[in-house]
């Protein structure tokens, strides 16, 4: 029980997953009685949901912890995520850090910020992952046009250079009904895209005891017409397969985009992480969705600088952009990560020629990109875009092939999904006219 209304501010570092997850947590705060406000302010409480990715991740998450302790030395800080999962004592440590939980238990931090607030003491809670199973969460009153559903936690990859599968654990997936009824729920509260997202999208369902997967549920939710779009989060390129491509294809509610966790473009360093496919397996299956998929749109993360990695292995990674034509990609340059086996791999690549090889990657993605959207405007398809912000007559969305696109209006045209006719490019935007009324 608390005695007056108490405030919380929450604060997320890294990816998709852990925004939705501190969405959730959110949600429960309000639920419980809590006032929610701006991590900047002063707050009774602070939930910072951290990030393990890189050693960076590490450093921003211990700085956004103490920057909580100085806003309001009085609060009950509570640190949650990634790196709480991997360095628990590390983060402990920390003066004024009143509570620390894992990866797993998140929706536990509203009962542990309660019992701090009642004089409970400081605790460090971080379990291990083996056995864990899929933690109930759903977020039910997204304020977005866009809103996101976790259906997967934990990966089994064991790449290289990455912690993520000791901070995240194994492969543990939300139940179908509980997917559908969150996707329904968003959709009834006005989200007009909804986002199925994981730390390995498309190993959903491969913990079953029964037989269904992402495909299986992508039917099903496009059979219930539970949403108006449905995208999907990161796809791994193995798990971009035949038979997978074949079934979703069909599906109308699934938008043409797909977002490749390619890494690398080169197959002697893919075999170097550990990763899955190769470079020809993955242009296999952009191929086939392209083929099977119309003017579907691809995008990827692409890494530089991983151990080892010669000119002629750089140069592949330049190419798969062009061979793909990828709308963009996310760049970024290998961070050695403590413990990991890339970690202690001979031929560490200089700073520098990260830096170097990062700047070539993104003006060959800039290039391609530019090629792609000069399509687009000399083709002269709708693009169904749905609005999300606004400056002045000026509205900004994403079509559903996500593309960027810029239109003026005299309406507000927030949160609906609206027919634009592309008429030019400019710095990775589509800028177009409204064709026809709101939908």
């Amino acid at each position: 029980m608390m005695d007056r209304r108490y405030t919380v501010g929450l604060y997320t570092l890294g990816c998709k997953v852990s925004s939705y997850e501190t969405e959730a947590v959110a949600e429960a705060f309000c639920d419980a009685g809590f006032e929610i406000r701006p991590f900047s302010e002063v707050c009774d409480v602070y939930v910072i949901n951290t990030c393990t990715v890189t050693s960076e991740s590490d450093a921003k998450s211990r700085k956004y912890v103490r920057r909580a302790i100085r806003t309001n030395p009085k609060a009950k800080v509570i640190v949650m995520g990634c790196y709480s999962q991997r360095s628990p004592s590390e983060v402990m440590a920390i003066d004024g850090v009143d509570a620390v939980i894992g990866t797993a238990g998140k929706m536990t931090v509203v009962d542990r910020a309660i019992s701090l607030l009642n004089g409970g003491e400081r605790q460090m809670d971080v379990c291990s992952l083996d056995g864990a199973e899929f933690e109930p969460m759903a977020v039910m009153r997204a304020p977005r046009t866009r809103g996101y559903v976790k259906i997967e936690d934990g990966c089994e990859c064991k790449c290289t250079y990455c912690a993520i599968a000791d901070a995240r654990g194994p492969v543990r997936s939300k139940r179908p009904q509980d997917v559908i009824s969150e996707v329904q729920q968003l959709y009834r509260s006005g989200t007009r895209e909804i986002v199925l997202t994981g730390i390995e999208t498309g190993s959903y369902g491969s913990d079953f005891d029964f037989e269904y997967g992402l495909a299986d549920l992508i039917e099903e939710l496009d059979s219930l017409h539970g949403a108006e779009r449905i995208r999907l989060g990161s796809m791994a390129p193995e798990l971009l397969n035949e038979k997978f491509i074949k079934r979703v294809a069909g599906c109308g509610i699934l938008v043409p985009h797909f977002h490749i966790s390619m890494q690398s473009g080169s197959s002697s360093v893919l075999r170097r992480m550990r990763r899955r496919y190769s470079r020809d397996m993955a242009l296999r299956s952009v191929a086939l969705i392209r083929e099977l998929i119309p003017r579907v749109m691809l995008t990827a993360d692409l890494m530089v600088g991983f151990p080892g990695e010669t000119d002629e292995e750089f140069l592949d990674t330049v190419s798969f952009v062009k061979e793909a034509r990828l709308l963009d990609s996310h760049v970024f340059a290998y961070s050695m990560r403590e413990g990991t086996p890339a970690a202690a791999m001979p031929n560490q690549i200089d700073p520098s020629v990260k830096q170097e090889r990062s700047e070539r990657l993104r003006r060959a993605q800039q290039d391609m990109r530019d090629e792609v959207l000069s399509a687009v405007v000399a083709e002269g398809y709708l693009l169904p875009t749905v609005f999300e912000t606004r400056r002045g007559r000026e509205y900004t969305g994403h079509s559903d092939s996500y593309i960027e696109v810029r239109c003026t209006s005299d309406n507000d045209v927030r949160g609906e999904i609206i027919d634009v006719i592309p008429k030019y490019h400019s710095n990775g935007i589509l800028y177009g006219n409204i064709q026809q009324n709101i939908t």
